[in-house]
């Protein structure tokens, strides 16, 4: 199985490193597209269509629930994984209303490939 991610971040070292984790993890997945923003990714989306994004909470111009909102109504159904250093009960709340399907700390990130193939097969 051939599983595509969109890793949406506004820090490169991050986006860097969910990468580095998706291809060593090695059992058919990647990053098919990479955005800096809300408004790239929203850009990007269809064009990439990615079997899930990983979007981060803290940008600058839309937050990932904002973003999350956009996605869920344009792709309905869309895996949506909010990684962040800032999930607290009020941030899982709003992102379950926004449609996101999983939430992961990014103290947690090493177990990212994991959480993406789960979504993906779900």
């Amino acid at each position: 199985m051939n599983v595509r991610t969109m890793v949406v971040d506004d820090q490169q070292d991050i986006r860097d490193l969910i990468r580095m984790l998706i291809d060593l993890a090695n059992s058919g997945l990647e990053v098919s597209c990479e955005a800096r923003s809300g408004r790239e990714a929203l850009a990007k989306i269809d064009y990439c269509n990615p079997t899930v994004v990983v979007l981060d909470e803290m940008m600058p111009g839309m937050n990932g629930i904002e973003v999350a909102t956009q996605i869920a109504e344009r792709r309905p159904g869309q895996p949506v994984i909010l990684c962040s250093a800032y999930l607290d009960d009020d941030v899982r709340s709003r992102g379950t209303v926004a449609g996101i399907s999983a939430f992961l700390h990014k103290d947690d990130i090493r177990d990212l490939p994991d959480l993406v193939r789960e979504l993906a097969t779900a």
